[in-house]
């Protein structure tokens, strides 16, 4: 049984004087002093992010002005030959853009439907346990460092094709596509599991209440509501594939080609960034200059990823209560 309180005494206790030179303020002046830091460290930390991202935008548009001040931009978005370091030179940067295509596409087909696959199983099928254990490692494939995915297509993909009877070039798009889809696996495997699982349990129940088994709940009930999510999850990855640098620069190589043949080699925009920057391009030439044009163009299209990301979000949203 509660013990009663006494009230009065309690009130009497708060209505005492207080001693003089006693603080008034300490508790709550203080927690006012320390949100106030908190807040602000808060918003610095916000400003750093858009103040870089401005400024990354601001480069790439100043020295793409340059850029397109000798190169028109027609030719730039429509021409097939890239050859900004040879002569003749020609500055069509359609090869680059369908090298990265074709890369982050052929990712895309590998994540997607394994990723999901394994999302369905970590939130509809595993046990506590088994779910414990395979999201972490499964999740450990995000933090291998990207150099080793390239070697690994080199070296292990490509032969390993050339084995299942495909003539493919030692540097081909489709070593790199699979390496490149076992990357970014992690990111459609988790991003779809949280969406499967923040499905409200209740309509599981009620399939279950209605007869239906765990493959008929899980196909037409708690897929469709987590459409949004998984849609989301596959965009995402498809723009960090689009982004990747190192493993297209070791296993798709260098050859600046328009082709839809994932076993040639091909150049990516990201690869040829990364051999611009080497540092044997003047600074200040057209070449150096076509480096930021190339950045500009991958920007806007990542941006345009993300944003048509977030429309599939809010157009396919299922709101529960």
């Amino acid at each position: 049984m509660a013990r009663p309180v006494d009230v009065r005494g309690a009130r009497a206790v708060e209505a005492a004087p207080r001693p003089a030179g006693a603080p008034v303020w300490a508790p709550a002046a203080g927690r006012r002093r320390v949100e106030r830091a908190i807040g602000l460290a808060l918003f610095v930390c916000a400003a750093v992010s858009v103040l870089t991202t401005l400024g990354i935008v601001a480069v790439l548009l100043y020295e793409s002005v340059r850029f397109f001040a000798e190169v028109p931009v027609l030719e730039f978005l429509t021409g097939t030959r890239w050859t900004p370091l040879f002569e003749p030179r020609s500055f069509g940067v359609l090869p680059l853009v369908s090298g990265s295509l074709l890369v982050a596409v052929g990712a895309a087909l590998v994540a997607a439907p394994l990723g999901l696959l394994a999302a369905v199983f970590l939130s509809e099928y595993a046990p506590a346990r088994v779910r414990a254990a395979l999201k972490p490692t499964l999740e450990l494939l995000a933090g291998v460092p990207t150099v080793v995915y390239g070697y690994f297509a080199l070296t292990f993909v490509t032969p390993a094709l050339r084995r299942v009877g495909l003539e493919v070039d030692v540097f081909n798009a489709a070593s790199a596509s699979l390496a490149v889809g076992i990357m970014v696996l992690p990111i459609v495997a988790s991003l779809s599991d949280d969406a499967l699982r923040a499905v409200p349990r209740t309509l599981r129940e009620a399939g279950y209440a209605l007869g239906a088994t765990r493959v008929d709940v899980t196909l037409r009930a708690v897929l469709p509501a987590a459409l949004s999510g998984i849609l989301a999850s596959i965009l995402l990855a498809f723009s960090r594939a689009l982004g990747e640098t190192m493993i297209v620069m070791i296993a798709a190589g260098a050859t600046p080609r328009l082709t839809l043949d994932p076993r040639e080699g091909v150049q990516t925009m990201t690869a040829y960034i990364a051999q611009v920057s080497l540092g044997e391009t003047p600074a200040g030439t057209v070449e150096y200059q076509s480096l930021f044009a190339v950045g500009l163009l991958l920007f806007a299209l990542t941006l345009a990823i993300n944003l048509a990301s977030e429309a599939v979000v809010r157009r396919f949203r299922e709101a529960y209560e």
